[in-house]
């Protein structure tokens, strides 16, 4: 049962990440690829209908986490209090600006709003890679499994380490240019005419710092955490992430040169659902490595909740993943195709 809501977890958070991901994209683009009223409004238009949904995936993410896994949930949110709240300020922030944009009719309003809702995105996308660079590295748990970090300390990747150092920061910039890439060909698959052209440029030249950032992160992760690769020794199956994830990362380049944008957007999506899949893959059974004593570790044993509560979870997600499926289904199809702005307003 432990491993299922292991990967259960890994399921929500890659599809959190995968269709919250071109919302944030489409906002860190949103002052590049639009400088118009017109142009902002179709871009803000391509995701009015979803972007809200999308962030069911991350609270149904932390719901799962609570009942499954209550110790690593109890642990994550007291020693990652400060830069949760701040993702929660800029989730807020993106909402806000994306619905007062429209309230009054007045330039200086609407610029303000469009820079709140670009710069929360883009800080939301850093901080996603720093969460992700914090697993990765280790947090300094103790014996009771509990931790604290500030925001920074030395910048160095040391035992007592803080939220951000130059490991986290780095994978903060591989989410960023992996999500403006992911957004922007998302954009460029639901507008038309200068919109898409912009967005289609976007992607094409972000597309290479996506790859030189992965490069430098996967080294970067061979030092920091060299045990990474022992699941995939023992289990040379774990490669067929990597193996799809290269092939996402090819896709991007090879299908935006052929101006395909549907393949080029599902490519962009298969790297971020590998990558996600090959992490977590490296990491089981371990939720939270320790950086202090490896004995400290949280396991995907030492965190679950009782037999009795996973049997009983399993009957309820069944159902509600079920639900969200048909529901997710229902409303990319019902608002398939271009947008247009003279139909109803986002």
């Amino acid at each position: 049962m432990e491993t299922f809501w292991f990967i259960a977890l890994t399921f929500m958070l890659i599809m959190y990440v995968v269709l919250d991901g071109f919302d944030l994209g489409a906002g860190i683009i949103h002052l590049i690829a639009a400088k118009s009223d017109e142009d902002r409004r179709t871009i803000l238009k391509s995701i009015g209908p979803v972007w809200d949904g999308n962030e069911v995936w991350l609270i149904a993410a932390g719901g799962l986490l609570y009942f499954a896994f209550p110790k690593l949930y109890a642990s994550s949110f007291s020693g990652f209090y400060l830069p949760l709240i701040m993702v929660l300020w800029l989730l807020m922030l993106r909402g806000i600006g994306i619905e007062l944009r429209g309230h009054i009719d007045n330039k200086m309003w609407k610029s303000f709003w469009d820079v709140v809702f670009s710069g929360a995105s883009i800080l939301l996308a850093i901080f996603l890679g720093a969460a992700l660079g914090n697993v990765v590295r280790g947090v300094p748990l103790n014996a009771e499994g509990y931790f604290f970090e500030p925001l920074w300390t030395t910048f160095t990747v040391v035992p007592q380490s803080g939220i951000l150092d130059w490991f986290t920061v780095l994978m903060g910039l591989v989410a960023l240019f992996t999500l403006t890439v992911h957004g922007a060909n998302y954009v460029a698959l639901k507008t038309e005419n200068k919109v898409q052209e912009k967005a289609q440029t976007i992607s094409k030249n972000a597309a290479w710092l996506v790859i030189l950032t992965s490069v430098l992160a996967l080294i970067a992760t061979n030092l920091v955490r060299p045990q990474i690769w022992v699941n995939y020794s023992s289990n040379p199956l774990g490669f067929l992430f990597i193996f799809v994830a290269l092939s996402g990362a090819v896709g991007i380049i090879y299908f935006r040169v052929k101006v395909n944008d549907l393949l080029a957007f599902l490519s962009s999506a298969a790297f971020i659902a590998a990558m996600g899949a090959a992490t977590a893959f490296a990491l089981y059974p371990i939720v939270l490595p320790a950086s202090t004593d490896p004995n400290f570790s949280l396991t995907i044993y030492n965190t679950a909740a009782g037999e009795y509560g996973l049997k009983i979870g399993l009957v309820w997600w069944t159902i509600g993943i079920t639900l969200a499926i048909g529901y997710f289904s229902f409303l990319f199809y019902f608002f398939r195709g271009k947008v247009n702005l003279k139909t109803e307003e986002y």
